[in-house]
């Protein structure tokens, strides 16, 4: 069975599935298909893609609307990621709700890197620990979108939350960091529950759409956390 976890919805409706007003960035949804889902696993199909995990996009916030509606629609294709915002009040009993009413959503995302520092600026806020916490209590995949320069703080707090099961993002966006800190994201490799997303390599590679440019680095990573710890996106 193949599984992709990586797919971002985005519908051209927005009135109906809304822009957050702290929205990182803004797509273009002008040329979106007016059925994205139905397009998507029209994809799937070409593809050989069984199942999948849709990601929450940054661009909705902490509004689940459109992923909820995904999931309502295929149940049995799809599981689904959250976000919320780790300084807001009640972000944790937000997230114990959401899971709550739809128990195919299986992870909640934290954002951390160079220039991402609206939804957290360390892993030792109480709040940011505070989200974590109930994530993990609840059963969830902690999801990370982090730069290297976060690698460290990530370490410590799995040193102190060890039931944690953690997934990095995107190889932890290399360019955005340095040689010695992507060095501590393959020391994360050294604790069994963490795992890594083949994902992102059009962040800093060009020759798409095999980039094979990057198999060098992509090689040392698959090494440092084997392939029963990647997960494909």
């Amino acid at each position: 069975m193949i599984i992709e976890w990586n797919q971002h919805i985005f519908h051209p409706d927005t009135e109906r599935f809304t822009l957050h007003g702290r929205a990182s960035y803004r797509p273009d949804l002008t040329t979106r298909a007016a059925d994205p889902l139905q397009q998507y696993m029209e994809h799937m199909e070409a593809e050989g893609i069984d199942r999948a995990v849709l990601v929450h996009p940054e661009p909705y916030g902490d509004d689940h609307r459109l992923v909820l509606d995904c999931l309502d629609r295929e149940p049995e294709k799809f599981l689904g990621t959250t976000l919320l915002y780790p300084s807001d009040d009640g972000a944790p009993q937000r997230l114990a709700e959401l899971v709550a009413k739809q128990p195919r959503l299986v992870s909640t995302r934290f954002h951390a890197h160079r220039g991402k520092e609206q939804y957290l600026h360390d892993f030792h806020e109480d709040c940011v620990r505070a989200l974590w916490s109930k994530a993990v209590d609840l059963g969830l995949i902690i999801e990370l979108h982090i730069g290297p320069d976060y690698a460290e703080q990530v370490a410590g707090v799995l040193k102190d939350i060890p039931d944690s099961v953690v997934l990095i993002d995107h190889l932890a966006e290399p360019h955005m960091g340095n040689a010695v800190e992507f060095s501590r994201v393959l020391d994360l490799a050294h604790f069994d529950n963490v795992y890594m997303k083949l994902s992102g390599l059009g962040h800093f590679a060009k020759d798409e759409p095999l980039y094979e440019s990057a198999l060098p680095f992509t090689r040392r990573v698959v090494d440092a956390f084997g392939p029963e710890r990647m997960v494909w996106g």
